[in-house]
């Protein structure tokens, strides 16, 4: 009888263990990943563009605005540019920029705190027909704001509130799209048995909301407020329609007036470009001081 020689098993593979790349797939991912660095880098100079030009543009006088290229640099008057824009008709571009931040501060502030307890209530409190109320208030986030200025105009002069300040304040505090974050937030951040257990200690349905869930949501509420202090800034048509008064302009509507005048004034020209750099400031300081906040909002949820 003739025997064979046992061969040795083969070691079993480990649970896993992934196999080697092979140079086709290697090669894939360099190209995918340079293709989508190149759409990136290209998305970035698209982006950026803009400002450098508005950069470089306000550090020039009003001969170089059309003498050089509009990407290089001419006679630095950035100072001088910046002083003109102040003293202009008497200091009218700090008065617009004041009236921007009283609009956008306290209209923002105001919208955050009306939408954190909103969305809040929707998600702790369970009352008749909730959902079909959150279903109105998601129809709300569908309505472009430009659709709803003519009603809201109408409805400030019934109020005699055209041309003043509340005419501008009042329809900001309205933000469907921030109460919608707010439930999320406030279903991601704010635990029911935390709330119980602050309202067995004692604490009333207000308090507990302040003490308690306020403090939890203060990514959201950092986010929410970032999202309204945009919009609020860049709130044009609003300002066009309910405004007369130059004294009572936000600094956007203020520029854009300025700038429907500079065939009839051409010193207005560079005011104009310099103004909106100026303008430009407010919120880039406000995304980089509250960055933190902001990051750690968008993520939530992430990895529930």
């Amino acid at each position: 009888m003739s025997t064979q020689t046992a061969t040795p098993d083969a070691p079993p593979r480990r649970a896993g263990r992934r196999s080697a790349p092979t140079p086709d797939r290697r090669g894939r991912g360099i190209t995918s990943r340079v293709m989508v660095n190149g759409v990136l880098a290209v998305v970035a100079v698209y982006t950026l563009m803009p400002l450098t030009w508005l950069l470089i543009a306000s550090t020039k006088s009003y001969r170089d605005l059309f003498a050089t290229n509009p990407f290089s640099l001419g006679d630095f008057q950035l100072l001088a540019n910046l002083d003109a824009l102040l003293a202009y008709n008497d200091g009218v571009f700090v008065r617009w920029l004041l009236n921007s931040l009283l609009y956008t501060v306290v209209a923002s502030g105001l919208s955050t705190l009306i939408s954190v307890a909103c969305g809040y209530a929707f998600d702790t409190y369970a009352f008749r027909g909730r959902e079909k109320w959150f279903g109105v208030v998601l129809v709300g986030v569908l309505i472009p704001s430009t659709v709803v200025q003519l009603p809201l105009y109408l409805m400030a002069s019934e109020l005699g509130l055209v041309n003043t300040y509340w005419a501008v304040l009042i329809p900001s505090l309205v933000n469907p799209f921030g109460v919608y974050l707010a439930r999320v937030f406030s279903e991601g951040y704010v635990p029911g048995e935390v709330l119980e257990a602050a309202r067995m200690d004692g604490a009333g349905e207000v308090r507990t909301f302040v003490k308690v869930a306020l403090p939890m949501m203060a990514p959201g509420f950092v986010t929410i407020f970032l999202f309204s202090f945009t919009a609020s800034w860049n709130n044009f048509y609003g300002a066009l329609m309910m405004l007369n008064d130059d004294r009572l302009y936000p600094v956007n509507l203020g520029l854009y007036m300025w700038n429907q005048n500079v065939y009839q004034q051409p010193e207005l020209y560079p005011l104009v470009i310099i103004g909106s750099l100026v303008a430009v400031v407010p919120l880039i300081v406000a995304f980089l001081c509250l960055q933190r906040f902001w990051r750690s909002g968008l993520t939530a949820g992430a990895v529930k």
